[in-house]
C-alpha cells in the first residue's frame, strides 16, 4: 500500500500506440518506486525517532525522579538508601550504587541522619568492604568539615546476613525486626565435583594448564589435599578480616562467644540479645524516634532503563569463580 498524502502531476503518458510508450511506462514505474521508497524511509525514520525520544524520556524521568525530590526538600529529613539483594559489582546493591547514594546524602542539605535499609543475604566481600570503608570515611570527613556528626543507622528487613551484616557494622547502630534473620558471619566458596561420575561414564577430562595449580577448583578434576588446604587458608584470612570489622563496629556490645562468628544466624530478637543489633525498629520508626523527623527521602541509586533492559535480556556475563567466593549466607530472599 502506498501511504502518500499527495501525489504531484507528472508529464502525461503518451498513448499506447506511441513508439515511446513502453519507455515512458518504465520511467513512470521507476519514478513511482523511488518516490515510494523515499516515503517509507521518512516514515521509518520518524517512527524510530519517536521511539528513541520516548525511551530517552523514560530514562530521564527514571534518573531525575529522586534527584528532583531531593532538590525540592527544604526541610529536615532522613536519607534512605536501599541495600537490596545480592551484593555484587553488577547488582542493584553494588558498591558503586550504594556509595554514590551515600555521598549524595552526606553532601545534601537538611539531612538529619542516614538510614541504610538492608535486605540482603550477602555477596561479594570486596563490594561489602568498599561500602563499609566508605561509611567510615564519609563520617570522618563530615565531622572534620562540619564539626558535627552525621548519624548512619542500619535497618534490617528480612535478611541482614553475611555481606549485608558486614555493611551494617559500619553504621552507628543496627535496628532489626524481631523476625529478621541476622548474622551468618563467615565466608564460603562454592564448587562441585564430578570426578566419580566422569569415571563411571568413561569420560576423560583434558585440562591443560601452565602452572601446577592453575586448574584449582576445576569441578571435573580431583581436588588435591594441598589445594584444599590452600583454599581453606584463604577463607580463614577473609573470615578473620570479617570478624575484625564486626568487633570494630560492635565493640563491647557483643555478648556472645565464638559462636557469633561460626556462620550461624539468629532472629532479630536474638540478635539484639547477643549484641549483634541495638534494638527493634523499622526505617520509619528510626527516622521518627531516633533521627527525629517524619520525613524520609529516598537517595537510592536506581538501575537506569538501559541497564534494566540489558539485565532483562541477559546481557550480563557470569563472573565464574569470583562470584562463587562470597560473604554469602546461603539464605534466599523471600519472594
Amino acid at each position: 500500500m502506498n501511504w502518500r498524502f499527495w501525489k504531484g502531476r507528472g508529464e502525461p503518458m503518451p498513448s499506447p500506440d506511441h513508439p515511446d510508450w513502453e519507455r515512458a511506462l518504465f520511467n513512470r514505474m521507476a519514478a513511482e518506486y523511488v518516490a515510494d521508497q523515499r516515503t517509507r524511509r521518512r516514515w521509518s525514520f520518524l517512527f524510530k525517532f519517536l521511539v528513541l525520544l520516548y525511551l530517552f524520556g523514560l530514562l530521564i524521568a527514571a534518573n531525575t525522579r529522586n534527584l528532583t525530590e531531593m532538590m525540592s526538600t527544604s526541610e529536615g529529613h532522613a536519607a534512605l538508601i536501599e541495600v537490596k539483594g545480592v551484593i555484587g559489582p553488577a547488582s542493584e546493591a553494588s558498591a558503586d550504587r550504594v556509595i554514590t547514594a551515600l555521598r549524595a546524602a552526606f553532601e545534601a542539605d537538611h539531612v538529619k541522619g542516614i538510614i541504610l535499609r538492608i535486605n540482603s543475604p550477602g555477596g561479594s566481600p570486596v563490594q561489602a568492604g568498599y561500602i563499609n570503608d566508605e561509611i567510615r570515611r564519609l563520617k570522618a570527613k563530615y565531622k572534620k568539615d562540619k564539626n558535627k556528626e552525621m548519624p548512619v543507622y542500619a535497618v534490617a528487613v528480612d535478611l541482614c546476613a553475611s555481606g549485608g551484616y558486614y555493611i551494617a557494622v559500619g553504621a552507628d547502630a543496627i535496628y532489626v525486626d524481631k523476625a529478621s534473620l541476622v548474622g551468618s558471619i563467615g565466608v564460603r566458596i562454592d564448587s562441585f565435583g564430578f570426578q566419580e561420575a566422569m569415571d563411571e561414564w568413561g569420560i576423560e577430562r583434558r585440562l591443560l594448564t601452565a602452572g601446577s595449580n592453575k586448574g584449582i577448583l576445576d569441578p571435573f578434576s580431583p581436588l588435591q589435599e594441598s589445594q584444599r588446604a590452600f583454599v581453606q587458608s584463604v577463607l580463614e584470612k577473609l573470615h578473620g578480616q570479617f570478624i575484625a570489622e564486626v568487633k570494630k563496629g560492635r565493640g563491647d556490645k557483643l555478648k556472645g562467644g565464638d559462636e557469633l562468628f561460626s556462620g550461624l544466624f539468629w532472629s532479630g530478637q536474638e540478635a539484639v540479645e547477643l549484641g549483634l543489633a541495638d534494638g527493634l525498629g523499622s526505617s520509619s520508626s528510626v527516622a521518627r524516634e531516633v533521627i527525629g523527623t517524619e520525613k524520609i527521602v529516598e537517595y537510592t541509586q536506581k538501575r537506569d532503563l538501559l541497564e534494566s533492559l540489558a539485565k532483562r535480556f541477559g546481557a550480563s556475563l557470569g563472573l565464574g569463580i569470583l562470584e562463587s567466593l562470597s560473604l554469602s549466607s546461603g539464605l534466599g530472599l523471600p519472594r
